[in-house]
């Protein structure tokens, strides 16, 4: 085969790799994935947050939102990939509640580095032992996959 060619597949061949992932966002069906995704990766978070922040005794009221919205999202998600209606409605709803979330958790944990003694002057410390600085961005990146999974093209 010559360099530059393209390269055609056989008619009845099903796609591969990446040319597959394009067809399924072309075509809508990874809008449907995608929206379950977030409800597998919303749930996962909501337990990871959980095991963190009772490790820290749930200290701060706060804590407990994202191990709340981590349910909601889930919910939202698996609404979002049986109905069409949902994945507009409700799952991009709980999803900007969990980006929300997820920054005011990057706040909340630079406010507890800066809290810690020497503050950011001691920060490498600081950062390793107390709260993870980025952490938040986790559930955060699930609540953006939710709001891009209700701006995609629904399959028909």
């Amino acid at each position: 085969m010559a360099v530059g060619r393209a390269r055609r597949r056989p008619a009845g061949r099903t796609a591969q790799g990446i040319d597959r992932m394009v067809r399924n966002v072309e075509t809508g069906h990874f809008e449907r994935n995608l929206s379950a995704l977030t409800a597998a990766g919303a749930l996962v978070t909501a337990a990871e947050i959980y095991f963190e922040h009772d490790s820290a005794s749930f200290g701060n009221k706060m804590m407990w939102v994202p191990v709340v919205l981590g349910p909601v999202g889930a919910v939202a998600g698996v609404a979002g990939f049986c109905s069409r209606r949902m994945a507009k409605t409700a799952l991009p709803i709980a999803s900007a509640a969990i980006v929300a979330n997820g920054l005011q958790g990057v706040y909340l944990h630079a406010r507890g580095i800066a809290q810690k003694p020497g503050g950011w002057s001691n920060a490498r410390y600081n950062m390793e032992m107390g709260p993870p600085l980025l952490a938040p961005l986790l559930v955060t990146t699930v609540g953006g996959m939710g709001l891009l999974a209700a701006i995609l093209r629904r399959e028909k």
